[in-house]
């Protein structure tokens, strides 16, 4: 199903495109002939990525955005429709790392709701909005956590921002349904960007962590590249609200992904917090 002119024509803005897995979503959406746009916090880095994955004289549009705030994001969605309607909106931008609940200031625990919840929302609205207006048909892929409906130790502000994009999925599906819009979302389990491994994998567990799925590996950024593919192509017309796991069967074998973290010392606890700046 993978024809190189998939999603020709249609235009996609993927929030933290510029590196991991955004970076690999737009880089396959880009070989399957569509339009993309990225944005992220930092320029330099939506920079260089817009130029690894231009093809042609189809370049990458760039904008830089903190997504937390409403404002910001309201003319980032002026500028992204500026020459036509995005068709296509991924959710990817987020914020996570290991902690033990207790020692969360609620500064921690804002720093992820913002972004995974609050900015989601706050870009989802907004194209919305722009697409009920305009009567434009739309899709949006949000990328979730298998804990989401498990809910998971150790990165419970994680949790609970991830629930409730599910919820925001969920119910968008229904509401927006009827106007053309889908609602869709990926469950990923381990797939390595070095950002996430450096915040969420404690060293000393790597490979454990890298094996302890049924099929004994961590996944390859192009399977879940195909995924989102697929689902934000018209081959996927019918499915809305739904959303679909990766992770080669690893929730169903533990369902709280970081229970493992029980395991770890006060000076592994340590030695994982984050460095000043």
């Amino acid at each position: 199903m993978f024809q190189p002119d998939l999603l020709k024509g249609k235009r996609i803005l993927i929030t933290g495109g510029g590196s991991g897995l955004g970076k690999s979503m737009g880089r396959r959406f880009v070989e399957l002939g569509a339009e993309l746009l990225i944005c992220g916090r930092r320029q330099e880095v939506l920079a260089e990525t817009a130029a690894e994955l231009k093809i042609g004289n189809r370049a990458v549009g760039t904008h830089s955005i903190d997504i937390r705030d409403a404002e910001a994001v309201e003319k980032m969605m002026d500028w992204a429709f500026a020459d036509g309607p995005i068709d296509v909106l991924v959710n990817n931008a987020a914020g996570n790392f290991i902690a033990k609940t207790e020692t969360l200031s609620h500064r921690a625990v804002d720093s992820v709701l913002n972004i995974v919840l609050h900015g989601t929302t706050y870009v989802t609205l907004a194209a919305g909005r722009r697409w009920i207006a305009s009567g434009h048909k739309g899709t949006v892929l949000s990328i979730l956590a298998t804990y989401a409906w498990t809910g998971s130790p150790y990165v419970v502000p994680s949790a609970m921002a991830k629930a409730g994009v599910l919820a925001l999925m969920q119910s968008l599906a229904v509401e927006w349904g009827g106007k053309g819009i889908r609602t869709v979302s990926i469950a990923p389990g381990p797939f390595p960007t070095k950002g996430a491994w450096d915040r969420l994998v404690p060293p000393s567990m790597v490979d454990a962590w890298e094996k302890a799925g049924p099929m004994k590996r961590v996944g390859e950024h192009i399977e879940l590249a195909n995924l989102a593919s697929y689902l934000v192509s018209d081959m996927a017309a019918y499915i809305n609200g739904d959303c679909i796991t990766i992770d080669g069967g690893r929730w169903l074998q533990g369902a709280s992904m970081f229970h493992h973290l029980s395991q770890l010392s006060e000076e592994q606890w340590a030695a994982m917090r984050p460095k000043k700046a």
